[in-house]
């Protein structure tokens, strides 16, 4: 048994049980229920799916005998499906956030919870039809020599999603250079009509710039390497290479809920009720701006 396949594995079970917590603070407390919750669950969900693909595949791979083609194919649509919809979900969070700041009067009406309810479905549908392709013939179990490092995907299919990945991540980027200058724009002007917090608003948008460095940051070091890889490898290249790039973008799914959930105030205040029956004292209550993007 390969070490790099039990690590894969060992990373998919704690990314399925991190997420799976992540889903039950949503589901069982009814005040998380807003749009932006909503998101957050449908990225933890996707995470949680991929961690179980994770499983899936070293289950197949050292487990299943004899080796099953539809199991192969199964396991792999499995992990593109998930990792398709955790990369839409964050892209869905960037577009959610932009909204809220650009058009923070009418975000709260026109962002309802059916609509984000449709929006989160046809991104899942979109996202299974992605996992179905394997089972549909983009897969080189036919043939060896067309192979991927993304095995049983093709080295066209595999550069087609490279390429769609990067250009999401170029879309999010821009997204959030937007929400930086709105962020900064609305800091100025609260500053200049309440000089008195304009240090408490500064802080605030400094606490927003970092968060946006986190964010773009980790997913860019767990992602683009990967991404980058696929498009020039094929699978004669060793295999070591391989792991080696995607052992972090799967590190992405267990780094997500951190960024996104359990940084969250209200999903904290959730986890200190359920764990501790209590919110401690030094639990802050500052309400949110719109600098803290």
């Amino acid at each position: 048994v390969s070490p790099w396949d039990i690590a894969l594995c060992a990373t998919g079970t704690a990314v399925a049980g991190e997420n799976a917590l992540v889903l039950a603070v949503l589901f069982y407390t009814p005040s998380l229920r807003a749009p932006m919750f909503l998101l957050i669950g449908s990225l933890a969900l996707a995470d949680l799916l991929a961690g179980l693909g994770l499983v899936a595949n070293f289950a197949v791979r050292y487990l299943l005998r004899p080796p099953s083609e539809a199991a192969e194919l199964a396991a792999a649509g499995l992990l593109l499906s998930a990792f398709s919809a955790s990369v839409c979900s964050l892209l869905a969070i960037t577009v959610d956030r932009y909204l809220s700041l650009y058009n923070a009067l009418t975000y709260h009406s026109e962002r309802t919870l059916g609509f984000t309810c449709a929006m989160v479905l046809l991104m899942w549908l979109l996202c299974l039809g992605v996992g179905l392709l394997p089972l549909l013939g983009w897969n080189c179990l036919r043939d060896q020599s067309a192979c991927s490092i993304l095995r049983p995907v093709t080295k066209d299919n595999a550069a087609v999603l490279a390429v769609t990945f990067l250009l999401l991540f170029a879309l999010m980027m821009q997204l959030y250079l937007q929400i930086c200058k709105i962020a900064f724009r609305h800091a100025q002007q609260i500053a200049v009509q309440h000089q008195f917090i304009a240090t408490a608003q500064a802080t605030s948008t400094r606490k927003g710039l970092s968060t946006l460095s986190l964010i773009l940051g980790t997913f860019a070091l767990c992602w683009i390497p990967f991404a980058i890889y696929s498009l020039v490898a094929d699978s004669s290249y060793p295999a070591v290479y391989t792991y080696c790039l995607a052992l972090p973008a799967t590190c992405n799914s267990l780094i997500n809920p951190i960024i996104y959930a359990f940084r969250n105030p209200d999903i904290q205040k959730s986890l200190w009720l359920a764990c501790c029956g209590c919110i401690p004292s030094t639990f802050s209550s500052r309400p949110r701006t719109s600098s803290d993007v």
